[in-house]
């Protein structure tokens, strides 16, 4: 627990380790998984207040608070915190590192007890349900049998979906934020060029540079750059930076000339320090996987039938481009479809796809009316 904590959050967490084995989509199972994760609150007497919270891809368990990486804000302080829309004070909030992560979950830079070394890419390949499944088993070793809410954006929305289709009996409410039902041909694109930049760097080692006591940080870096420029908007740079030089003069060869290429230079930079690059591999290929309607001949609506009495909230963002609004409004139309209860909002920003980490008012408000009405209509105080 971080010295530093703010009381108010009454934080709690560390690693749990999974009652039985862990059986993948892939055929495949973990016998021996540890899941950490972050606790904000308290447990109601009759266990009604509780909200899982989803990261998305490069996101882990520490979502308020302090990172003990860096010692940065957790990544969603605009959301948890008193008086915001999960508010310690009233909710019971879990946020879990994703099995395939680098944050303490069991994943490639784990040790592989079989052989006491680290798996790299003889760790098995997970998928979205595969991490829904752990997290379903982290609530059960935690006492949580139904869920008030599961809320997440991008890849975590994905897992929001996830749960709605397998867990319905386990959930009040679900907010999905920025998201969609299929992972798209481009985004699939992308992923593939930042894997190719990674396992293109000479330190990558076939995914075995643990043994060489080295990381593929180059590689790592140019992954998080290309991801990265797909997060934000065309409105977004150029009102950060245009085409602002980053000092008087052209250097007149390939330095960082342009503010916007030192920005993307110090972002590959920042998250080698706290990412690990075969997760990067695991995590994007699941995200590449993802198909709810591929379980149900490709109807959508039947994903969500056993989820009708699900409350559902979805969000989505003008100038997101890597999961448009037309994405958004497929999935509100499935729950439709199945009957299930829909509220959805498109919120005008310019500030792209990571507009929901960021300060988003909107966001916010819509959160909280849909969260207290929820809450409301659970018996929450």
């Amino acid at each position: 627990m971080n010295a530093e904590k703010d009381a108010t959050l009454d934080e709690g967490g560390g690693v749990a380790r999974l009652a039985g084995p862990l059986r993948l989509d892939s055929g495949a199972r973990l016998d021996q998984v540890e899941i950490a994760y972050r606790t904000y609150g308290r447990l109601n007497a009759d266990k009604s207040n509780a909200v899982l919270v989803c990261h998305a891809l490069t996101g882990d368990q520490h979502v308020a608070g302090r990172h003990p990486v860096g010692g940065k804000p957790g990544w969603w302080t605009q959301v948890i915190g008193p008086g915001l829309p999960l508010d310690p004070q009233r909710h019971f909030i879990i946020c879990s590192n994703v099995v395939g992560g680098c944050m303490g979950s069991t994943g490639p830079s784990s040790i592989n007890p079989e052989t006491g070394k680290p798996w790299g890419l003889s760790f098995p390949v997970i998928t979205i349900p595969d991490m829904v499944r752990a997290q379903a088993l982290l609530l059960d070793h935690l006492g949580v049998e139904t869920l008030f809410a599961v809320v997440g954006g991008s890849m975590g929305g994905m897992q929001v979906l996830q749960w709605a289709a397998d867990y319905p009996e386990r959930l009040f409410s679900a907010v999905c934020i920025a998201a969609t039902a299929r992972h798209s041909a481009q985004n699939i694109a992308f992923h593939e060029v930042g894997r190719q930049a990674i396992m293109a760097d000479p330190s990558w080692n076939s995914g075995d540079y643990a043994s060489l006591g080295g990381r593929p940080e180059k590689g790592l870096a140019v992954a998080r750059m290309a991801a990265h420029i797909t997060y934000l908007s065309e409105a977004a740079l150029q009102r950060k930076f245009g085409r602002e030089l980053q000092r008087d003069g052209l250097s007149w060869g390939f330095d960082a000339d342009f503010q916007v290429e030192s920005y993307l230079r110090h972002q590959g930079a920042t998250f080698v320090d706290r990412f690990d690059a075969n997760s990067y591999l695991y995590i994007t290929r699941a995200m590449d996987y993802f198909d709810l309607a591929a379980s149900y001949d490709g109807v959508l609506a039947e994903a969500f039938r056993r989820a009708r009495h699900v409350q559902f909230c979805v969000l989505s963002f003008t100038s997101d481009w890597l999961y448009p609004t037309p994405e958004s409004r497929d999935i509100v139309r499935a729950l439709n479809a199945s009957g299930a209860r829909a509220s959805f909002v498109e919120i005008d920003s310019d500030k792209g796809h990571d507009a929901f980490l960021l300060d988003e008012p909107v966001m916010r408000s819509v959160l909280a009316g849909f969260l207290d009405a929820a809450g409301s209509a659970r018996g929450l105080a």
